[in-house]
């Protein structure tokens, strides 16, 4: 399985995940979906977005991020918010 076979993700995240060192879903499993941002944020995109988090999250759980659980997005967004 490659990182463009997991939801969400698509041709700019796939390069973004690469690009900090992440090329299978497994290492994206391992650290996680914020550490994984952080990662993408320092490194390679300092505007990346909250559609990217929420992305990467839905990748990490293996469902499109519009089936994200209401809390998890809340979650999420109280993370965003204080980056």
């Amino acid at each position: 399985m490659t990182l463009t076979d997991l939801p969400n993700i698509g041709p700019k995240l796939t390069d973004n995940l690469r690009r900090v060192g992440l090329s299978t879903p497994e290492q994206l499993r391992e650290i996680g979906t914020r550490e994984a941002f952080l990662r993408i944020r320092a490194q390679v995109d300092p505007t990346a977005c909250f559609h990217q988090l929420t992305a990467l999250a839905g990748a990490e759980a293996g469902i499109p991020k519009k089936a994200l659980p209401q809390e998890e997005k809340a979650s999420l967004r109280i993370f965003f918010n204080s980056l």
